[in-house]
């Protein structure tokens, strides 16, 4: 291949990266500016935090009770031979409450809330219902995606604190009623070593940010997605796999800069 068809992609591929970024960021500010009309009919937000939260609810149960139950399991191990399982419950708190709870309870909000929305909106833009609207002078943006991206970001924390809650449960299933260790050991000293402010106040800002940014792009992928099914399908891959990503990624940012803070 010809040096100048390699520059030539790569230049393509940087144009496009450079594009999506201000188009996102663009989608981003129209979504705060037509918040207000979504904030006075709040039963819209209320309507898209049952589909976005309330059904994520299994998942999350689930899921936060299996993980506090392989913590309990592995801490366990980890701290016996050290002579330090009573620390069980400190351990489970703290790595639910900081690390796993926000990251893996976002993971999962992508995974069915993200990509559920990146389908229904890349579905309307197919059907050309968003057409409709803008001919009917209905703002797309003020009826269809700013309830959902407030929707998305109120329900992530609560998401979040919910998978904790039922992780520390499992891990106390697991560590307290199936192991033996010590009951009054095991919450005492979670209670005596979780902050509210360095541990419990970073997670609830993680969410928040990671609730943010999964909803902020499941609903431009799905308002960019052609209106075709690949276009939709592949709209949908991208907003799982990039919500991922950005998950990760972040995680790692905010980490950084919350333990240097401390």
């Amino acid at each position: 291949m010809p040096v100048t068809n390699i520059l030539r992609a790569i230049g393509g591929r940087v144009v496009d990266a450079v594009w999506r970024i201000g188009a996102v960021t663009r989608f981003f500010f129209l979504t705060l500016i037509y918040s207000g009309s979504c904030f006075r009919r709040f039963h819209l937000i209320i309507k898209e935090l049952f589909s976005t939260g309330v059904m994520s609810l299994i998942i999350i149960v689930v899921a936060g009770l299996f993980v506090g139950m392989v913590l309990g399991l592995q801490g366990y191990e980890t701290l016996k031979r050290y002579g330090s399982e009573s620390a069980l419950g400190v351990m489970v708190a703290l790595s639910l409450v900081r690390e796993m709870g926000p990251v893996v309870a976002a993971l999962l909000f992508a995974s069915r809330a993200g990509s559920a929305m990146t389908a229904e909106i890349g579905l309307m833009k197919a059907t050309e219902q968003i057409s409709a609207m803008e001919m009917m002078a209905v703002n797309p943006i003020a009826r269809i995606v700013a309830p959902r991206f407030w929707a998305g970001v109120i329900s992530m924390p609560f998401l979040a604190a919910m998978f904790s809650a039922v992780g520390i449960f499992g891990g106390y299933l697991v560590g307290v009623v199936q192991i033996g260790v010590d009951e009054g050991s095991f919450w005492s000293q979670m209670q005596a070593a979780v902050d509210f402010r360095e541990d419990i106040m970073n997670g609830i800002i993680k969410s928040l940010v990671f609730g943010t940014v999964v909803t902020l792009i499941a609903l431009f992928e799905g308002f960019d997605a052609p209106p075709t099914a690949e276009g939709v399908s592949g709209a949908t891959t991208r907003t799982v796999v990039t919500s991922s990503l950005a998950i990760l990624m972040l995680d790692f940012v905010l980490t950084a800069i919350m333990f240097r803070g401390a």
